[in-house]
C-alpha cells in the first residue's frame, strides 16, 4: 500500500476483511467517512471518564464536560476560518439549514421582532414574503433544496436556481436569476455528485450586490479542501461531523456573528434562556440560542478531534493528494468503454467524488458486482435527484475518496469496473 496522508493504520476498520476474507476498499466516503482511533477514544474517553451536564452542574465531570464541550467549538471553530461563537452545535448539516429556514420563517411572521438581542442588524435582512426570491441550484442534494421549498411555501417567497452546464458546474450565464428580489443565495460548496467546486466568489459577489445572504453547504469541501468562510465570504455555512472524520448525529452551522445574534431560536428547552418567568422568556446569546434540550456532548468532542486529526495532517496536503488519486480514477474511467463521468472529466477545480453511469447495468448491479470485490461505493441518487435529471439519468454509481484511500485501491476499482460490462454481458 502506498503512503497516505492520514496513516492507514490510524483507521481500526481499514483492517478489517468483507466478503470471502477480501480486503476492505472503502471508496464511499462522501456518504459517511472513517474514523481514526483518536477520535474514537475521545469519545469514549468523554463517556467512560468525564460524563456529566454541560453547564447544568457544578461538580468536577460537569466542569470536566463543559470544558471539552467548548475546546472542541474552537477546535472546529478554527479549523473552518471562524470564531467560537459563530459555531453553533447541530445533530448535521440537515439540522443547520432547517435551522436558519425556519429561523428565517419565523422572522417572516412577526417572531423576530421581539428577540431583545437583534444588535445592529436590520430585522428586514431575515424576513421573507410574497415577491421575494430564494436562490438554490441544481446541484443541490435534497436538505439544501427542500428547506428552502418548504420556506417558501410557509412565507410565499418563490425559489428559483442555478443551472448546470453540461459538466455539472454552475452554469454562471444563469447567475442573472439572482436579483434585486432575492433575500438568500444558498449553494453546495461542492457537489456529492459530480465532485465540482462551486465557483463562490462569484455567486457571493452577485448575492452581495443586492443586498442577500448567502448560506454555504461545505458538507462535502470541509473534509477534503482547506477552507476559511470569512475569506469566502459567506453568512451562513453547515457541514458534518461524519463526513469529515468524526462521529455521527454532529454537525455545525457557522453564522457570521452579528446575524446569529439577530436570529431567534427555533427550537426551545434547555440552556438556551437567559431569564424564564411564566410571563415571558429572554434568550441566551449564540450559539447557546441555538443549542436548545441536550446536546450530543461526546460526538462534539469526537469533531473537535477530527478537526484537530486533519488539521495536523494539513488539508493543503490532503487536497493535493486527493487530486492525484481522482485524476489517476479519472483517467481511466474516461477512457473506459461503456462508463459516462456525470461530472467534470478533470481533476481541476474539483474533488474525488466520481459518479458515473455505466450503460446498460442498473447502479445496484454495478455496487453489487464491486461489493463482492470487497468495494464499497454508493448507488442511487445520492439524495441528488435534481442533478441527476440534469445529466438524464435516474441513478448513478459514486466512488468518493477520503485521505487513507491508496493508489492501489483506486487501480483495484478500476480494474473491477472494467469487469462489470462483461460479467453482466452487455459489452458492445
Amino acid at each position: 500500500m502506498s503512503a497516505t496522508p492520514a496513516p492507514r493504520g490510524d483507521f481500526p476498520i481499514l483492517a478489517r476483511t468483507v466478503r470471502r476474507g477480501l480486503p476492505l476498499v472503502y471508496l464511499d466516503s462522501g456518504a459517511t467517512s472513517q474514523r481514526p482511533q483518536r477520535v474514537l477514544d475521545a469519545v469514549r474517553a468523554m463517556d467512560t471518564q468525564h460524563n456529566g451536564a454541560v453547564k447544568r452542574g457544578a461538580h468536577l465531570l460537569a466542569e470536566e464536560a463543559s470544558e471539552a464541550y467548548e475546546r472542541a467549538r474552537e477546535q472546529v471553530a478554527a479549523f473552518v476560518g471562524a470564531a467560537p461563537d459563530e459555531i453553533v452545535w447541530t445533530s448535521g448539516s440537515t439540522q443547520a439549514i432547517n435551522l436558519v429556514a425556519y429561523a428565517i420563517s419565523n422572522v417572516s411572521a412577526g417572531r423576530g421582532d421581539s428577540v431583545e438581542s437583534r444588535r445592529g442588524v436590520d430585522p428586514h435582512v431575515f424576513s421573507v414574503g410574497p415577491g421575494d426570491v430564494i436562490v438554490t441550484t441544481r446541484a443541490e442534494h435534497h436538505a439544501n433544496i427542500i428547506p428552502w421549498q418548504e420556506l417558501c411555501l410557509r412565507t410565499g417567497a418563490t425559489l428559483r436556481w442555478l443551472d448546470l452546464d453540461a459538466e455539472g458546474r454552475i452554469d454562471l450565464s444563469t447567475l442573472d436569476r439572482i436579483d434585486e428580489h432575492t433575500k438568500l443565495v444558498a449553494f453546495t460548496h461542492v457537489s456529492n455528485v459530480s465532485g465540482a467546486i462551486s465557483p463562490v466568489a462569484q455567486i457571493v459577489e452577485a448575492a452581495r450586490k443586492v443586498g442577500a445572504l448567502t448560506f454555504l453547504d461545505a458538507c462535502q469541501s470541509v473534509p477534503h479542501i482547506s477552507v476559511d468562510f470569512h475569506e469566502l465570504g459567506v453568512d451562513f455555512a453547515a457541514f458534518s461531523g461524519h463526513k469529515m472524520l468524526g462521529p455521527t448525529g454532529i454537525g455545525a452551522l457557522y453564522g457570521r456573528a452579528e446575524l446569529l445574534r439577530a436570529l431567534p431560536p427555533y427550537q426551545f428547552g434547555g440552556s438556551m434562556i437567559e431569564v424564564v418567568t411564566m410571563e415571558k422568556t429572554t434568550y441566551a446569546d449564540p450559539p447557546a440560542r441555538f443549542e436548545a434540550g441536550t446536546m450530543p456532548v461526546a460526538q462534539a468532542i469526537g469533531m473537535g478531534e477530527a478537526a484537530v486529526y486533519l488539521t495536523e495532517i494539513g488539508m493543503d496536503k490532503i487536497a493535493r493528494y486527493e487530486a492525484e488519486l481522482t485524476r489517476r480514477m479519472l483517467a481511466s474511467l474516461t477512457k473506459m468503454p461503456g462508463i459516462r463521468i456525470l461530472g467534470p472529466e478533470g481533476e481541476s477545480n474539483r474533488t474525488g467524488a466520481v459518479a458515473f453511469a455505466v450503460d446498460g447495468v442498473h447502479p445496484h448491479d454495478v455496487g453489487q458486482f464491486l461489493d463482492s470485490k470487497g468495494i464499497a461505493v454508493r448507488v442511487g441518487h445520492h439524495c441528488a435527484q435534481p442533478i441527476h435529471q440534469h445529466f438524464g439519468v435516474f441513478a448513478s454509481t459514486r466512488a468518493s475518496l477520503g485521505p487513507y484511500n491508496t493508489v492501489e485501491e483506486v487501480d483495484y476499482f478500476v480494474e473491477s469496473l472494467a469487469e462489470v460490462r462483461r460479467y453482466f454481458r452487455v459489452e458492445d
